[in-house]
């Protein structure tokens, strides 16, 4: 169809056409039952807007737009980076690359002084513990049980659910998954010294918006660094004011080795990761800058988002301070009118989990919010649980207009179905 702008678009009805002949055909299925037959056309701050008209709140995106759609400071860096330089050489310096780097780096308070960029969050996962495995001289891994990091196959042997790792066991060698609430798990794990790193999440989103405990953290970065392994933060999803802090992990005073960060890193506007690690933990790329490279790893583009996306961010940290705290007043209000459909709420800052009786009302809720324009994420290894993402820029008529559309989608629930489902680990 035409564009104002003299542009074409490819129609909802060719879109899902397309879809079942190219790509997973489900992946149609699910984005009809969403869109009710339309597709996402454009979006701008909290909206997305559908081919036929119809406009969503965005409080999903899977944490991806923690500013919101086409933030105008982060586009206009973006849309300069692309009339000077758009991709990168790969044989000269490129200082925009350098200029990120030495922005992030100070973002976090300087402790960690190198920096690897990547696209996803695989890529930072999968970067950092290949440097640890190098550094250290050691292979073997210690990951926490519920945890996610990604499905690239370096990285899913990390991931604990197993959905993705199915089939594919054989090939998920060299991880230990710990229980999260086992203080000493890790000195267990690491006596033998064979360990090179300890990864975890401070918050856990898929498995449900699960925060880990900081005492049982602590302890186990004590543990790792006394049998000479270092300590990963994950905080790809967590991180960058998303639960309040910079860093989760360090504002707790965890002495890690390095962050994760990704996600909302591009500023919602193009893909980045960061590994910002310790020094001895990116030794091996000290020695050798070709051990870990990647093609498009520090592209110009992506690193112009990053400096007007921090910026951002920390001109509406008191934003987020505030809508977190509307976040915790009105889901549990919610909590307390619907005690049979809810279960239970959790969160932090500008994430939090919403438990329902079961996986099936879980399912239908997302429906029935998209259908009456809130979009939401589902938690991918907890089935029962969805995930409201707002945005640092949501105002308070948004957060209002968000738990009208919830309060009145679980009041169209079926109360009959409690009890009738049950969730994937059997409770």
């Amino acid at each position: 169809m035409p564009h104002p702008d003299g542009s074409s678009a490819v129609s909802a009805r060719e879109a899902f056409s397309q879809a079942r002949r190219h790509l997973p055909p489900s992946l149609a299925v699910a984005g009809k039952l969403i869109g009710r037959g339309a597709v996402e056309e454009s979006a701008e701050g909290c909206r997305v807007v559908l081919s036929d008209g119809r406009v969503a709140l965005d409080f999903g995106s899977y944490a991806v737009t923690l500013l919101g759609h086409r933030h105008p400071e982060v586009v206009a860096a973006v849309r300069g980076q692309l009339d000077r330089l758009p991709t990168a050489s790969r044989s000269l310096l490129n200082p925009v690359a350098t200029a990120a780097a030495a922005e992030l780096v100070d973002y976090l308070g300087g402790g960690l002084r190198r920096v690897y960029f990547g696209l996803n969050g695989s890529d930072a996962v999968e970067a950092v513990v290949k440097l640890a495995r190098m550094a250290t001289g050691r292979t073997r891994i210690v990951a926490v049980e519920g945890g996610y990091h990604g499905k690239s196959l370096g990285a899913l042997a990390l991931t604990h659910h197993h959905r993705y790792r199915a089939g594919l066991d054989d090939l998920l060698t060299g991880v230990v998954h710990v229980p999260a609430d086992d203080a000493d798990a890790v000195r267990r794990a690491t006596d033998d010294g064979a360990v090179a790193a300890v990864l975890f999440e401070p918050v856990q989103g898929e498995n449900g918006v699960r925060p880990l405990d900081v005492d049982v953290l602590r302890r186990w970065c004590a543990d790792a660094h006394a049998h000479g392994a270092m300590v990963i933060a994950d905080e790809i999803q967590s991180g960058l004011r998303r639960c309040g802090e910079r860093s989760v992990a360090l504002a707790a005073g965890l002495p890690v080795d390095a962050i994760l960060l990704g996600k909302p890193l591009g500023g919602g506007v193009l893909p980045l990761s960061a590994a910002i690690c310790a020094e001895h933990l990116y030794a091996p790329l000290i020695k050798d800058p070709l051990v870990h490279t990647s093609t498009f790893a520090g592209h110009p583009l992506a690193c112009a988002a990053l400096p007007a996306a921090l910026a951002a961010v920390e001109d509406l940290a008191h934003r987020g301070e505030h809508i977190a705290r509307q976040m915790a007043e009105r889901l549990a209000r919610v909590r307390e009118r619907w005690p049979r459909l809810v279960t239970d709420v959790r969160g932090r800052g500008l994430l939090w989990g919403l438990d329902l009786a079961n996986p099936h009302l879980a399912g239908q809720l997302i429906l029935d919010l998209a259908h009456a324009g809130l979009l939401v994420s589902p938690c991918m290894s907890r089935p029962e649980t969805l995930r409201l993402l707002p945005p640092l820029i949501a105002q308070d008529t948004e957060l209002a207009e968000a738990f009208e559309v919830v309060e009145a989608a679980l009041a169209r629930l079926p109360v009959d179905t409690v009890g009738k489902g049950r969730s994937t680990d059997g409770r």
